[in-house]
């Protein structure tokens, strides 16, 4: 029960928040549910609940570590709703609510579903539900910005679609046995097709891989995260890569199991290197904030896939890895967001100075730019530094040292805008008092990822460990 529970709680809780007449009641109600939802994810770490219909939904370690991230970091941003609203107008009215609740209730079936189908509808749904709140200021450029993220998102989820096709294509089902289940596939990999299951993998790589942003996929990114509400662009950059991530991963735990990891691992490894080379070269000279984080996600994507293809340490640092990112990303589009607001949303607004005129916002984005860059002690510097490990450790020695080339180059890049952003030259306005509701939240998130990079809590470091393992990694 407590699986359809979890997928139950934001399904209502959209219908309830579009019946709400005044925003400040759906502001409170998207809080509320976002914590009640939260607070079934703290339970199933205690419970762990059974699988229902037949295995299509089951909750494992993996899959748990996704929801507990995309769960926490929706109820942060659910909370800085709270004070973003009385702030801004977003576009969309009763909808803006809705629509956010409708991406957790899709992003709760990613995580839970051991079905690739009902998994592929988890993240078709995921794109569905964010779509409208990209069109944020009903100009060209909005506009642009949604057409371009739904069209390379529907061509990615349509080939992934094809992925899931060939996966049943490739799939002996015995009698009795059930189709597209993943500890299905699992168990009787071996008698998988492997010219069928290879032709899956591509397919949803290149699927998948659209959905994370990966390059040469990530051309969506750019545009989508500069128009849309930060909030909004914080979920993208931490949620929705986060459970097309898992997707991505549990295709490779089938391969690895298949005995087709030598094909695999080569693919995820030049789609990782490749993405931290376009994001350390669109870096360079990037002034927007927004822009410079979605170049900044496109690399952490990299480091992702490049962590699942290296294997042994490499794929521990890439499921620490992507609880890093989605603490960090939270923290810095989330302090972006407050900027923006002190100097008025706008296509170029004037983003400097924001020690000076909002002095806590400020100096979450310093911290943001130690954390996000990887910097000691925050927790990314831990995931990076077993994702660079795994490569040394497997004798990829041009990978390794590439690796670090790019991420100092990414470094100094990021250090330069963020700085000018935080130091720079105040615009003449008066200083800007800060809501609690605003700083709160991204402040939370800065003291998990630094926490996570001193120390990580048994429970989660088994998770950690369970699900790298079954990805074909370094086991404790």
């Amino acid at each position: 029960m407590l699986l359809l529970a979890l997928l139950g709680v934001p399904a209502v809780a959209a219908v309830v928040a579009y019946a709400l007449p005044a925003p400040g009641a759906r502001a409170a109600w998207l809080g509320l549910s976002a914590s009640g939802h939260l607070a079934l994810v703290a339970l199933a770490w205690f419970a762990p609940p059974a699988p229902v219909f037949a295995g299509w939904l089951a909750l494992d370690a993996l899959g748990l570590v996704v929801l507990s991230t995309v769960s926490g970091l929706f109820a942060v941003v659910a909370w800085y709703a709270v004070g973003y609203l009385r702030r801004a107008s977003p576009r969309g009215g009763r909808a803006f609510a809705s629509c956010l609740l409708a991406f957790l209730g899709a992003a709760t079936l990613v995580a839970v579903s051991h079905h690739f189908a009902l998994l592929w509808v988890g993240l078709e749904g995921m794109t569905l539900a964010v779509a409208p709140l990209i069109f944020h200021r009903h100009d060209r450029r909005s506009l642009e910005a949604v057409w371009k993220y739904l069209v390379i998102s529907s061509v990615g989820i349509a080939l992934a679609l094809l992925g899931v096709f060939f996966l049943a294509t490739a799939q002996a089902v015995a009698p009795g046995g059930r189709p597209l289940v993943l500890d299905d596939l699992v168990s009787g990999a071996a008698g998988l097709q492997p010219a069928w299951l290879k032709a899956a993998f591509i397919f949803l790589l290149v699927g998948f891989g659209a959905k994370m942003g990966l390059a040469p996929m990530h051309t969506w990114k750019p545009d989508t995260y500069g128009e849309a509400p930060p909030l909004v662009g914080g979920l993208m950059a931490g949620a929705l890569t986060s459970c097309a991530f898992l997707g991505l991963a549990r295709v490779t735990q089938v391969a690895v199991a298949a005995g087709i990891a030598p094909f695999v691992r080569p693919l995820l490894v030049g789609f990782g290197l490749l993405s931290l080379i376009v994001a350390a070269a669109f870096l360079i000279g990037q002034t927007d904030l927004r822009r410079l984080l979605a170049y900044s996600s496109v690399e952490h994507m990299g480091l992702l896939v490049l962590g699942l293809g290296l294997g042994g340490l490499g794929s521990y640092g890439a499921v620490l890895h992507l609880v890093n990112n989605a603490c960090v990303k939270g923290v810095m589009f989330l302090a972006v967001g407050n900027v923006l607001l002190s100097a008025g949303e706008g296509p170029a607004p004037v983003l400097t100075g924001a020690l000076r005129r909002t002095p806590a916002s400020g100096l979450l984005l310093l911290v943001g730019l130690f954390a996000v860059t990887g910097s000691p002690p925050f927790g990314l510097f831990l995931s990076e530094f077993a994702i660079v490990s795994g490569a040394f450790q497997g004798g990829h020695y041009v990978i390794a040292f590439t690796v670090l080339a790019l991420l100092a180059v990414i470094f100094v890049s990021l250090s330069a805008r963020i700085l000018d952003a935080v130091y720079g030259p105040a615009p003449a306005a008066a200083r800007v008092a800060e809501s609690p509701w605003l700083v709160a939240g991204p402040a939370a998130l800065a003291l998990v990822t630094l926490m996570l990079g001193v120390f990580i809590p048994g429970p989660l470091f088994r998770a950690l460990a369970d699900g790298a393992q079954v990805l074909g990694g370094w086991a404790p």
